[in-house]
């Protein structure tokens, strides 16, 4: 004989719904755990464990971890007099991949440099290649090199960087004009930049990637290509060096990098 037993309808909806949430718990649980991991899909490592500054270096007035992220503050009480750098201790990579999310506020400057080198005249300075990023979106993307030929290529270009004709005779300032290395040639064009700066979201979480191989440098944001450097000019690239964050001398502003993650090529 077969017993049936009827749910009350309430009843069932209540346990459905129970069992939703448990479902959504837990992959909200798996997805913060895959963020925490140590190491990611196709040979990424995550570098920034998101609950300590183990493994970087930076001024704890300017750096700190909050929920789980890296945060660069500049406060009215903790004005910046120059740049200041948080630089990663594991290495200085030469072919690498580098993907990260960041959030900046309006008033923001900051960026990622990388093959870059320690200034020792300047506690936490950098010098060298920067992903740019902005708080007004007016440069996110481009190419600028930090204290040395500022900007290498704007959003939206495809750019191959010469050497400076008559490097014995001058400096290198000598070759920036408007802030922009002069011996440069725009080979093709990736978009127009107002068209790629809408493709950046304002205040809010973006994804960037970049892609250095060789003399071969590639700025993504959120799967967009930004910019494209070949570097050509032999006596001021560099091949390798330190990688780092930036806050930029200016306003008070605040921004936010998670999930940093590095693969050596």
């Amino acid at each position: 004989m077969t017993i049936q037993f009827k749910i009350p309808y309430r009843l069932l909806v209540l346990i459905l719904s129970m069992a939703l949430f448990s479902c959504n718990e837990k992959s909200e649980k798996k997805a913060s755990n895959q963020d925490a991991t140590t190491n990611n899909d196709d040979g990424f490592d995550l570098i920034f464990d998101g609950k300590t500054l183990e493994g970087w270096h930076g001024d704890p007035n300017y750096w700190r971890v909050e929920n789980g992220h890296l945060v660069g503050e500049v406060t009215p009480t903790t004005p910046l007099k120059h740049n200041t750098f948080i630089i990663w201790q594991g290495g200085e990579p030469d072919d690498f991949e580098l993907k990260l999310s960041f959030r900046i506020e309006e008033t923001g400057n900051s960026g990622v440099n990388y093959r870059s080198e320690l200034l020792d005249t300047i506690p936490y300075a950098l010098r060298g290649y920067q992903a740019d990023i902005d708080g007004k979106i007016r440069y996110t993307g481009q190419n600028y090199e930090e204290r040395k030929r500022t900007t290498l290529a704007y959003r939206g270009e495809k750019v191959t960087i010469l050497s400076q004709e008559g490097l014995q005779e001058g400096s290198l300032r000598d070759n920036v004009a408007n802030n922009c290395w002069q011996s440069r040639e725009v080979t093709d064009t990736l978009g127009e930049s107002d068209s790629l700066k809408s493709k950046i979201g304002f205040e809010t979480w973006n994804d960037l990637h970049l892609i250095v191989k060789g003399n071969h440098l590639r700025h993504y944001v959120n799967g967009i290509l930004m910019s494209e450097v070949l570097d050509t000019d032999t006596i001021n690239r560099k091949m390798s060096g330190k990688l780092g964050m930036q806050v930029h001398v200016g306003p008070p502003m605040k921004v936010t990098y998670r999930n940093i993650r590095l693969k050596h090529l």
